[in-house]
């Protein structure tokens, strides 16, 4: 497998560092991977193989790390970003982070994405003492600051989006017969644990459960075994490219459940427009995050930001891909992360200063959603709100929902 690698790396003079509050940061103290003009972070990405439409979030970290360094960088240092291909194949991860860890010496991984990826090198980011940092997943796991200190997530996690869902069907659809489609891995397992769980004594309304590979080159006859089952309700718990394929397949063989896809899988771009937008109407997920197709942000101050920060460091890039919201989105919480360690760019204190977010505002995050994180907190954004797929872009309903993880 060919693996990419893009960096970006400037030098900038080792004058003393001043804060923005003007008070001048105290003595240096650094870890590997940090310099007076380098911090260098490193990051794995599927820019190729089956969930290669997620290779756009990589991209859009890429650019964001360019606009800081073309700006001056953080506290005077440019950020070397080093991203490698791991095709969403655990084995390709474990050696590829190898690499990072031990050849390039990375300061930290930052947004390595996918569960069953992160969970191959979970253990060993851990025994090394190198920051897992705001990982592209929302398993459970990675808020257990306890046994694995190293490591925290960054959107709401998997487990808690599917008690929602299980709650807001028992509640809207009289009679719920409930089909699910499932990814094998631990990404599907945690969402599934949540239906199960938030369905409660309900649970035997769950009457087919398939599972799919990666690998598997369509979901077609597991969509099949879905309708047949008498299903009315469809859970679909799937990466895009496979929750796109399942859409397409249920409006072909005319079955028509009450659907639910999962947060992940909702960009328009590479989700719901190869599904076929006729196919997509009244698909139910959970949102955090601003969506660029919605209309009622045209005149949001901070998506007028991100679509001029789009247009000048990703010119040609479809900005109706939340992949990009996300990338850029969560590229301002690391940003903050690391302006916040000021001259002590230690890994110990890099986890410190990602643990100690209060109330905090990150751009694009939906209105009233803040991060809030603590040593014993490793859930950053805990909240979300449901929408519902109309025309040719999602529309937000109902409250904000707080996560019960926390």
């Amino acid at each position: 497998m060919r693996t990419s690698r893009r960096t970006f790396i400037g030098s900038v003079s080792a004058a003393a560092i001043v804060s923005s509050s003007g008070i001048a940061f105290g003595q240096k103290k650094y870890d590997e991977g940090v310099t007076d003009t380098e911090i260098k972070i490193g990051n794995t990405n599927p820019y190729s193989g089956p969930a290669s439409s997620y290779g756009a979030i990589g991209k859009t970290i890429d650019a964001y790390w360019k606009s800081v360094n073309a700006a001056g960088g953080i506290n005077g240092r440019k950020v070397n970003f080093i991203s490698l291909d791991d095709g969403y194949s655990p084995p390709k991860t474990v050696e590829v982070v190898r690499q990072l860890v031990e050849q390039e010496k990375i300061f930290a991984l930052f947004q390595s994405l996918g569960t069953p990826c992160n969970t191959a090198i979970h253990k060993y980011m851990n025994q090394k003492k190198v920051p897992q940092l705001y990982v592209a997943t929302g398993a459970s796991k990675w808020g257990d600051p306890k046994h694995f200190p190293w490591t925290m997530g960054f959107q709401p996690d998997y487990h808690t989006e599917a008690v929602i869902y299980a709650k807001h069907i028992l509640a809207n659809v009289k009679d719920a017969k409930i089909g699910v489609l499932m990814q094998n891995d631990d990404f599907g397992r945690d969402y599934f644990g949540g239906l199960q769980q938030g369905l409660g004594k309900e649970a035997n309304r769950i009457i087919k459960h398939v599972t799919y590979e990666v690998t598997d080159p369509t979901v077609d006859s597991q969509v099949i075994q879905l309708k047949d089952s008498g299903a009315s309700v469809f859970v679909n718990i799937s990466a895009p490219k496979q929750a796109a394929q399942a859409i397409r397949k249920a409006a072909d063989i005319g079955w028509k459940p009450a659907q639910y896809l999962v947060n992940v899988s909702v960009s328009v771009a590479a989700v719901m427009k190869p599904a076929g937008f006729d196919n997509s109407q009244g698909i139910l997920t959970a949102f955090y995050l601003k969506d660029a197709t919605d209309k009622q942000w045209d005149s949001d101050a901070e998506m007028k930001t991100w679509r001029a920060w789009m247009d000048k460091w990703m010119p040609g890039a479809n900005k109706a891909d939340a992949n990009h919201v996300y990338g850029y989105t969560v590229s301002t919480l690391m940003h903050e992360t690391l302006k916040r360690c000021g001259n002590t760019l230690t890994r110990e204190n890099l986890m410190k200063q990602a643990a100690s977010f209060q109330k905090f505002r990150i751009p694009m995050l939906l209105p009233g959603i803040l991060v809030n994180t603590s040593p014993t907190d490793f859930y950053p954004i805990q909240a979300v709100q449901l929408a519902r797929f109309k025309g040719e872009s999602w529309s937000l309903f109902g409250e904000i929902m707080h996560s019960e993880s926390a």
